[in-house]
């Protein structure tokens, strides 16, 4: 679950296509470079000066199409979120350190992207917005569940959780 953030499109550069999908022509490289680097210097000042007005997106990947995990069906699409109360669910069963680490760094109310994943067609099926603190997985303690882990206590828990809503 990686975070996207938006950026400034750049130049193209000597090496790099245009929008039409063609080398720019040049009759001096040289001086094509320098352009480029100048525009380069002016992004990034553009950049560091307005990167408080750009926005953050979190990326949280469900598998929508039914998958079996320890004889129990994983499927969550955004149609199973809109099936909700309030259309508000807790992003359970995340069982790798980094993508933990990431729910556990998300702030209230920041915004993520529902996407899915592992199927015929997949994207971005819709917005959401975090709007509970981290909290322990509750599946991590319950043996029927497809993602049980034996080696972590309640007493220090291991994986996290939170609840979003779907805008």
């Amino acid at each position: 679950m990686a975070r996207a953030r938006k950026r400034l499109a750049g130049a193209a550069g000597p090496d790099k296509k245009g929008p039409e999908g063609k080398r720019p022509k040049t009759k001096n490289p040289g001086a094509a470079s320098a352009k480029v680097e100048n525009s380069s210097l002016q992004e990034t000042s553009a950049s560091e000066n307005c990167g408080k007005n750009l926005s953050g997106y979190w990326l949280m990947k469900s598998e929508p199409e039914s998958r079996l995990e320890k004889g129990v069906d994983v499927k969550f699409s955004i149609e199973d979120l809109k099936a909700q109360p309030r259309q508000t669910t807790c992003w359970d069963g995340v069982r790798n350190y980094q993508a933990r680490n990431f729910l556990r760094a998300m702030k209230l109310e920041e915004e993520a992207f529902f996407y899915h994943s592992n199927c015929r067609e997949p994207g971005i099926a819709g917005l959401m917005k975090i709007v509970k603190e981290a909290y322990p997985d509750h599946t991590q303690f319950e043996k029927n569940s497809p993602h049980y882990d034996p080696s972590s206590k309640e007493d220090n828990p291991k994986w996290s959780m939170r609840s979003l809503t779907l805008f």
